[in-house]
């Protein structure tokens, strides 16, 4: 009996040290890991809130990463990982846990985003010197493009957009419904101007047109409907905060809103520059004389009344100064410092004196 239970020993012993072993060779081999940097692509998508580990299961099931522990023992060794931002991210399949952090942290890899700035419009506008802004459909397009990390990128065309934005219903798009009749009534190639509101954007770069398009308005919705447009007079309003975006700074706005108001309630011409060079695609303080005498429906210096359409992207200070312009008799206005101040007159020579001293400030 002593020998047997001597043998028990032994052989538990032995089991002990395998155990032991098999452990110790888990521990230096690490997690299981894909190694390389991978093929091909994969978007993934963070969701705000999504914990580190939240990533490393979306990279599993979407087969970046061969393990969650793989990716999480990567990520312990960079502590940016903890600034990745919601977002989509361009990947490949089967990476080693160590490339995906690399990838997660490449701003390259970063798709999908942009940032849209008040007073852009829904193409691309030429500055006198010949600068070139992008639009807003140039930025959707950059943002759908994939594979620039790695060569040259595939993307969304403007064209592409241009078209899906033509032939759409508004409802399909996400238009909201106050601006459904403002929408169909645009030239097929406005329609969407003005309906963008400034801010971040993530959109699926995978999408087709009409659901990249569908994304961003519906975004922009939201952001509007926050902003207080809703109901009946929101896509005039839209309209008149357009044209003040593109007229004013900031501090000068509400009162530009009234300038715009006092010259509809007298059926005056509005006369503004904005308005004239927007067709044109320019962007410039002045108008030439020739654009000033071609008639059109956004030419204010020849057409009494609001043009059909807003002119620009408008920000939140735009809008709540033509929700709410304030009492005052202005009629006129003129940039008068080279800081881009406006100065107010309630009548004609008085705007004849604000021209001069912006003339001698050199303000124009």
């Amino acid at each position: 009996m002593h020998y047997r239970r001597r043998r028990l020993a032994l052989l538990a012993s032995a089991l002990l040290a395998g155990a032991v072993l098999v452990a110790v060779a888990l521990f230096l081999s690490g997690p299981d890991d894909y190694v390389g940097s991978g093929s091909g692509s994969v978007v993934v998508r963070v969701q705000p809130g999504d914990s580190t580990s939240a990533i490393g299961d979306r990279l599993v099931t979407q087969d970046v990463v061969k393990s969650r522990a793989g990716f999480l023992e990567a990520a312990a060794r960079e502590p940016d990982i903890q600034r990745v931002q919601p977002g989509f991210y361009e990947l490949r399949s089967q990476m080693s846990g160590g490339s995906a952090v690399d990838g997660m942290l490449d701003p390259e890899r970063r798709v999908g985003f942009m940032d849209v700035k008040g007073g852009v419009q829904i193409d691309d506008t030429s500055a006198p010197n010949g600068a070139v802004s992008s639009g807003v459909l140039s930025q959707i397009s950059q943002a759908t493009c994939l594979g620039g990390a790695d060569g040259d990128p595939a993307c969304t065309g403007v064209d592409e957009l241009r078209a899906a934005m033509a032939a759409a219903d508004p409802a399909d798009l996400g238009v909201p419904e106050w601006a459904h009749a403002g929408y169909r009534n645009a030239a097929p190639e406005r329609r969407m101007e003005g309906l963008v509101a400034p801010g971040p954007y993530d959109i699926d770069p995978q999408g087709a047109p009409a659901d990249v398009l569908r994304e961003v308005l519906t975004a922009s919705a939201e952001r509007l409907e926050a902003a207080g447009l809703s109901g009946e007079g929101a896509y005039r309003t839209l309209v008149v905060a357009s044209i003040i975006e593109k007229e004013a700074l900031d501090p000068d706005m509400p009162r530009v809103a009234r300038v715009i108001e006092n010259r509809l309630a007298v059926n005056q011409r509005l006369e503004m520059d904005s308005t004239v060079n927007y067709p044109l695609d320019v962007q410039a303080l002045r108008t030439t004389a020739e654009a000033r005498g071609t008639p059109g429906p956004y030419n204010t210096y020849m057409t009494t009344g609001l043009p059909p359409t807003p002119v620009a992207s408008v920000s939140v200070t735009a809008l709540q100064a033509a929700e709410n312009p304030p009492d005052g008799p202005w009629l006129f206005f003129v940039r008068c410092t080279t800081e881009g101040e406006s100065c107010f007159a309630a009548n004609y020579d008085e705007h004849l004196a604000n021209v001069a001293r912006a003339r001698e400030a050199g303000a124009f």
